[in-house]
């Protein structure tokens, strides 16, 4: 008898989806205040997922959810970043 795993959910902060965890990207906010992404999910501080999508990080971009989730002002870099990690991944 096969046991099914309970597959770990997530909330988008930009569109609001429900997704699994994997495909997801968490933005995490350290006790110093630094933002980073977390790729492995596992930074400590306060993190905020957003969907594997371009969309969703332009939603999160021009609404400035990230900085509302994580009460920071988010450097542009991070947006960057998020958008190459998300093209790299389109192209494997």
């Amino acid at each position: 008898m096969a046991v099914n795993k309970k597959v770990p959910l997530r909330k988008c902060v930009a569109t609001g989806e429900m997704l699994p965890k994997k495909e997801m990207i968490r933005v995490v906010r350290s006790k110093e205040g630094e933002v980073s992404v977390d790729v492995s999910g596992k930074k400590p501080g306060r993190g905020a997922y957003v969907s594997k999508s371009e969309q969703a990080i332009d939603i999160a971009r021009k609404k400035n959810v990230l900085g509302h989730q994580l009460d920071v002002k988010i450097p542009e870099e991070i947006y960057e970043e998020l958008l190459t990690i998300i093209r790299r991944e389109s192209i494997l």
